[in-house]
């Protein structure tokens, strides 16, 4: 199944034109550890963000909420079993520091 974390760019159109959404980067989740992660951290209240993730779906969130999103994965962090695991939440986490550096920028967490 997998949960891709996408970094885009939102690319201002003419007047009167809604922005268009340009993939930056992408952390993919073949082996769906980043999914399996969120699922045993869910709840409790330090992941609000996340445990808001939907695995069939998609979540967006804006540079705005950037800083919230990175104390969030910090406890997931806490929460990995593995090297491998730890490995891909550091991953996503330097998107997501990049979105909050760079107002232009929003983080998709993509399931399929």
């Amino acid at each position: 199944m997998g949960l891709d974390v996408v970094l885009y760019r939102l690319v201002r159109g003419g007047p009167g034109r809604r922005p268009s959404s340009v993939a930056a980067q992408v952390v993919p989740d073949p082996d769906d550890l980043l999914l399996d992660l969120l699922k045993r951290g869910r709840g409790g209240g330090r992941t609000p963000t996340l445990d808001r993730v939907d695995p069939l779906g998609e979540l967006v969130v804006g540079a705005e909420r950037a800083p919230q999103l990175l104390t969030e994965l910090d406890c997931l962090v806490e929460a990995a079993r593995t090297p491998a695991e730890t490995a891909q939440v550091r991953r996503v986490a330097v998107l997501v520091r990049r979105c909050a550096h760079e107002r232009d920028l929003e983080i998709r967490f993509e399931g399929d």
